[in-house]
């Protein structure tokens, strides 16, 4: 974004009187093209792909770093940035050699596992990337895309270099299924598994993205709000406080930000208030789940989800529950209670006891929790998506 544009943005966004100027500027789960204070690690991953300058393969990389580190940032900037640089185009890299070769072909491929629970899904996440031409949503089976693939790494000197991101999460395809997935194409591919922990047996380098710093994370939250907020809209201390709450991780500080710019816009304010931050911090629960995740899910969990939001906080059992959302929706109340405790083995929701005055033996009735951040998963749902 250029000097102008960022002034033109402001300048309108006050004349409207409002808050917010960017809502994707603001989102937890939008990646900029350059992370910010990731220098560093970014110079660590090129080391460890080092052999595609020589147009070779090169080993299993991980990368590895706790919640809110920006791991997924740092691999998604950095294969853009490689496609960009060999080839103008985020799909295919013309030229790989330093020697100047030509018709050797590298692909580098982020394939996000929360959106891929199927063969036949990654599959076509991975030619979507490798190719131009439409890859079909269905009418094909899965053993056309594997031959597809195939003939686009037919040749000796095309490679793919595939990152899977999340690959440690309960409900994405683990990295022993992906290497079995791409055995045919071994020659021709490399993995970078991406998440809070290396594959088992992983026998390559580990690039280790450390959490922020408070000074990294108010660089961090400075720049989206300066991008997505209007001009005074959230003062340098509130910044600060954020990064001291969000304790190194951006997902939360970015989650808590979004939030409180929500609140902000819907109060109709000119500025971020000190009840909208606190407000928003309480939104994001202590050790919770990437906003990502829930929104990850089908558009039917969605809905369930965005109904328990509406519900609130609440006693009630999950039985009573279900039953309350199948009133506002065309699920049964087995269907929605089934969810549930789906959502719940997925670390989603959390189920907890309901609190009673009986001291009694007998085993308590459970109730459910979010454990994402709700004000941020409302807004950018696609069943609840409206405009802030």
């Amino acid at each position: 974004m250029d000097l102008q544009e960022r002034i033109a943005r402001r300048r309108s966004a006050r004349q409207g009187r409002q808050v917010v100027v960017d809502r994707d500027q603001l989102s937890p789960a939008v990646h900029r093209p350059e992370p910010v204070g990731r220098g560093p690690v970014l110079e660590q991953l090129l080391d460890a792909l080092e052999p595609i300058f020589e147009g070779e393969l090169p080993p299993p990389v991980a990368v590895v770093g706790p919640p809110g580190s920006g791991t997924s940032a740092v691999v998604t900037a950095l294969f853009d940035a490689l496609n960009v640089q060999f080839s103008g185009s985020n799909r295919a890299i013309a030229t790989t050699t330093r020697g100047g070769d030509t018709g050797s072909a590298t692909w580098f491929v982020a394939v996000d596992g929360r959106q891929v629970e199927s063969p036949f899904a990654f599959y076509r996440a991975v030619l979507a990337a490798l190719s131009n031409d439409h890859v079909p949503e269905s009418g094909v089976g899965t053993d056309e895309l594997l031959d597809r693939l195939s003939d686009r790494l037919a040749r000796v000197d095309h490679h793919a270099i595939v990152a899977i991101d999340h690959h440690d999460e309960p409900e994405t395809l683990g990295t022993d299924r992906v290497h079995e997935l791409l055995a045919p194409v071994e020659d021709s591919v490399a993995t970078v598994a991406v998440g809070q922990r290396e594959p088992d047996d992983h026998r390559g380098p580990t690039v280790t993205v450390p959490a922020y710093r408070d000074h990294e994370l108010v660089d961090v939250v400075t720049e989206r709000a300066s991008t997505g907020l209007a001009a005074g809209a959230l003062d340098h201390d509130a910044v600060r406080g954020l990064a001291t709450w969000a304790d190194g991780n951006a997902h939360d500080a970015l989650a808590a930000l979004f939030g409180a710019a929500v609140l902000a816009s819907e109060d109709d304010t000119e500025r971020i208030e000190h009840r909208h931050l606190e407000r928003a911090r309480n939104d994001v629960p202590d050790d919770g789940v990437h906003v990502g995740r829930p929104l990850a899910l089908s558009a039917t969990r969605q809905r369930v989800l965005l109904a328990l939001i509406e519900i609130g906080v609440t006693d009630l059992p999950i039985r009573d529950i279900a039953a309350s959302i199948a009133d506002r929706s065309s699920l049964t109340a087995g269907t929605v209670k089934r969810f549930l405790y789906e959502l719940a083995d997925r670390g989603i929701v959390e189920r907890v006891p309901v609190p009673t005055g009986d001291t009694g033996s007998g085993r308590r009735p459970s109730t459910v929790e979010p454990r994402f951040p709700t004000i941020a998963f409302r807004l950018l749902s696609s069943p609840g998506t409206q405009s802030l």
